[in-house]
């Protein structure tokens, strides 16, 4: 048994830093990669790409990744773990084994496929049955929203994984495969841990989450002295050096920008929690409250202590359904009185949109630079505190009056340079939205002065992918594990 196995985290999310897995399998020693590429709007994107061509539906940067280091992870024996199949998970798998052949590798690559997660064509059969899947969010059930639905996918946990790493996978694609459980299966399978030793595998799913987001535990959207953390353009993506008694060190590779200390961990582990007590996964029931922390060398923290419970009978389901549409149009005003200008824009063109009687789910106004990030308070902040232009009158001080009205959206300041008219439209009826598109630009001479930032025409129209979580009882999820040689 290896006293130490080394987890690298290369991705947080389809689209991350594409040097990032590169120089974690150049730059040091690791032992495993872990990719994670999927988000619970990717699943019903890549469903949408498979509807209109059959070999599509999964990460197609996945297989180009694997072209340029695939000869590094086999002369090294690294092993890649990866949800990047999507939809279309054998698709996924045949490529990377035509990308294998052409590299030369092969009987190098045994790609484990893991299957299983995607749901879709069964919800009718259970609904038929009388299974409930109702929505965790408000209770809404399945049938409501049946005949919207483009993806449905479990959350499948550890257990395949390992079984694939087992049989000698040394690359792993799958679907919705959990983002903790693509870490905890290496150090299942090289430590023999079981299922039932809930404190290891709590701390191999804690593991998992601390680098599943990639930089974010290693200095990347870090609120803690960010302005000093080093070399950000050069970050390091994290690594797990766990140990078999589930203790383990968060580090990154020696020469990388970035930093891991206590305080960049802490923000990761606060990241999608819930109760701290029960973080619930497909594997086990972890304690966050266990945690414990303390430095371990520069850029090195030692995460111990962790505990654990049985996990449930449910698997986690993400529905996909159609939701509407939608369009996102900007104009940005500049002083004097810009905030003013974009408060009467907002008025003009939503009077304008009712004159036509077009129908609407939402109307929403963000006043960038005012209000968007923290609303009525930033207004507030902002007006109450920021350096600002003389107004027209001469004065420089804003009353508690005029900051208050800033809620209220009824009385504009001359204090704000410039201000960014940012106003969506959501609604079922396409044409109401294609409408709405047309009616921003109009503004520019029949509205306000002083607007800009309208480049690139007209905002589009997108169909809207809405979100629909529920709960299966994992008795009715088969998974399988294929193994496709190169």
């Amino acid at each position: 048994m290896k006293q130490t196995v080394r987890v690298a985290g290369g991705q947080g999310f389809w689209g991350d830093l594409l040097t990032a897995p590169v120089d974690q399998v150049r730059k040091g020693p690791i032992d495993y990669l872990m990719l994670d590429y999927l988000a619970e709007v990717t699943m019903s994107i890549l469903q949408k790409q498979r509807s209109r061509n059959p070999e599509a539906g999964y990460a197609r940067d996945f297989v180009e990744l694997m072209r340029e280091i695939l000869p590094d992870c086999v002369e090294k024996d690294i092993k890649v773990l990866s949800n990047a199949g999507g939809v279309n998970v054998n698709g996924c798998a045949n490529a990377i084994a035509d990308v294998a052949r052409e590299l030369g590798l092969q009987g190098k690559v045994k790609i484990g496929v893991v299957t299983g997660d995607d749901v879709l064509d069964k919800l009718d059969g259970w609904l038929a049955d009388g299974i409930a899947i109702n929505s965790m969010d408000d209770g809404t059930p399945l049938s409501a929203i049946r005949d919207k639905v483009q993806s449905a996918n479990v959350y499948i946990g550890a257990e395949a994984l390992v079984e694939a790493l087992g049989k000698g996978a040394n690359v792993i694609v799958g679907g919705r495969l959990t983002d903790t459980g693509l870490t905890l299966a290496p150090l299942m399978h090289e430590f023999g841990w079981t299922f039932d030793d809930y404190d290891k595998v709590s701390a191999g799913t804690i593991a998992g989450h601390i680098i599943e987001c990639g930089a974010q535990s290693s200095g990347g959207n870090c609120q803690y002295d960010w302005q000093n953390i080093p070399d950000m353009a050069n970050i390091g993506f994290p690594i797990i050096e766990a140990s078999p008694d589930g203790t383990f060190i968060v580090t990154k590779h020696e020469g990388t920008g970035g930093r891991v200390n206590i305080q960049s961990v802490k923000e990761q582990l606060l990241y999608e929690m819930g109760d701290p007590h029960e973080y619930i996964t497909p594997d086990v029931v972890a304690d966050f409250a266990s945690i414990q922390l303390e430095p371990a060398g520069e850029n090195r923290v030692r995460v111990h202590g962790i505990t654990g419970h049985p996990k449930t009978d449910f698997y986690k389901v993400s529905i996909a359904y159609t939701g509407g549409y939608k369009s996102v149009g900007t104009l940005v005003y500049s002083w004097p009185q810009a905030l003013e200008k974009a408060q009467a824009a907002d008025r003009i063109l939503r009077e304008r949109l009712d004159n036509l009687g077009l129908k609407f789910d939402v109307i929403l106004t963000e006043f960038v630079g005012v209000n968007a990030t923290h609303g009525d308070l930033g207004a507030r902040t902002l007006l109450s505190a920021s350096p600002v232009p003389p107004a027209t009158d001469g004065s420089t001080s804003v009353t508690s009056d005029e900051a208050s009205n800033v809620a209220d959206k009824s009385v504009g300041t001359p204090n704000i340079p410039e201000v960014q008219l940012r106003i969506g439209v959501r609604g079922q009826n396409r044409a109401d939205v294609e409408r709405f598109t047309k009616e921003i630009a109009p503004l520019i001479l029949t509205g306000p002065p002083a607007v800009t930032g309208f480049a690139g025409g007209r905002p589009k129209v997108e169909e809207i992918m809405a979100y629909f979580p529920a709960l299966i009882p994992k008795s009715l999820i088969q998974t399988k594990v294929d193994i496709v040689e190169a």
